[in-house]
């Protein structure tokens, strides 16, 4: 019985240790998901596209006019918008030099084509993908189900839209 005990109580452990290094893993594996990796980060390493917008749905949720903030940004606001790109959808290119933003892909996966990145770059559901000065891309989710995003950006004021009313009912295009 005593040795029963003792094999049932160093199985657990081992149980027990393997989950530790399997869940650390997979937190080391998650932090770096979605990013290009380090040897292929390139400058200029994609050139500009001419892509048109298809199958892209973008309506601002919210905005919040900065100027109002005690920040104080003038002619800024902050808007969060939900990104749906249907299966061959394409987002075309755009920079974020001037308005930095995070996208969250809630669902689905997404192929970022970045100007700093020899490879393109695939987001998964649950990834944060910051957009911040020098980041030039365009998006296609090339598999069978819509993408749906979230995004958080700060952008030059330019819609009415604040937190108290509800979005236009149109979805608008505007990365």
């Amino acid at each position: 019985m005593y040795k029963h005990t003792v094999t049932s109580r160093k199985i657990r452990q081992a149980l027990g240790a393997a989950s530790a290094i399997a869940i650390s893993l997979a937190t080391a594996s998650t932090a770096f998901a979605g990013e290009c990796p380090a040897d292929k980060v390139k400058p200029n390493a994609r050139q500009m596209v001419d892509y048109k917008p298809v199958g892209v749905a973008d309506v601002t949720l919210g905005s919040i006019d900065l100027s109002k903030q005690p920040a104080h940004i003038e002619g800024r606001e902050l808007r969060f918008r939900k990104l749906t790109i249907e299966p061959g959808g394409i987002v075309p290119w755009h920079s974020h030099d001037d308005r930095p933003a995070l996208i969250f892909v809630q669902q689905g996966e997404i192929v970022e084509y970045a100007s700093n990145c020899v490879d393109p770059i695939v987001h998964k559901a649950g990834d944060l993908r910051p957009e911040v000065y020098g980041t030039s891309h365009w998006w296609k989710n090339l598999g069978k189900e819509p993408s749906f995003s979230m995004s958080a950006t700060s952008e030059r004021i330019r819609a009415t839209t604040t937190c108290n009313q509800r979005p236009s009912p149109t979805p608008r295009y505007r990365m």
